[in-house]
């Protein structure tokens, strides 16, 4: 009983998020969610669950706040070089932004150096987290299914480092930096049989979403 209960939830918030920007979204989380609904949302929409959870469910007002915020976010990651962004939802239910970067452009082949295009675009986002010092940040490295775990595995975590040392050259604070992880070839987001699905697979992601600082901020009305 409790699973179907649960499903409805969901299954009802998946109706209402149909086609909502960011801040509608965040309004409808905020309203029906909470951490554990929005974990779950987020597993569903293949989304890596960011965020430690805060505990408790954050109010519909402050979630259309923090929604808000991350279409500006979005808009500003956007006009990065290469960059390829999108909207997801965080561990506690809250809108929040994804930044892919595709491996072949960051690197050369199963290298974790970063070459100097990366370097130019990545500069340029460094100037948007700087800006949004606010949003907490993960950053998560990925490779295709091809090679071992044991190689597939430090080469993905040595990418996502080398992205977070480079973006805290450039001027990002270190304690925005929340997580750094390879995640190796468990995660796909395309086919790895084929030659493009494999390339979209080899990839690093940065995720920006509310800190609890935001989320405080928010829930006060003093967001900006």
């Amino acid at each position: 009983m409790k699973k179907i209960k649960l499903l409805s939830v969901v299954l009802g918030l998946g109706i209402v998020l149909t086609g909502c920007n960011n801040t509608q979204k965040g309004l409808a989380i905020g309203a029906g969610g909470g951490a554990v609904v929005g974990g779950i949302i987020g597993k569903l929409a293949g989304n890596t669950a960011v965020g430690a959870a805060i505990g408790g469910a954050v109010g519909a007002g402050a979630g259309a706040i923090i929604g808000n915020r991350m279409d500006k976010v979005k808009a500003q990651a956007a006009a990065v070089e290469n960059a390829k962004v999108q909207g997801v939802t965080d561990a506690n239910g809250l809108a929040a932004v994804k930044v892919s970067f595709d491996s072949g452009i960051l690197f050369s082949t199963n290298q974790s150096t970063l070459n100097a295009a990366a370097k130019t675009s990545l500069k340029k986002f460094a100037d948007v987290l700087k800006q949004n010092s606010d949003c907490d940040v993960a950053i998560y490295g990925h490779t295709d299914n091809t090679g071992t775990d044991a190689i597939n595995n430090p080469l993905s975590e040595k990418r996502a480092s080398s992205v977070s040392t480079y973006l805290k050259s450039c001027g990002v604070n270190a304690a925005q930096i929340r997580t750094v992880e390879g995640q190796g070839s468990t995660n796909p987001v395309a086919d790895n049989s084929t030659v493009e699905g494999r390339k979209q697979n080899r990839r690093v992601e940065v995720y920006m979403y509310a800190s609890e600082a935001m989320i405080k901020a928010a829930e006060e009305g003093s967001e900006k």
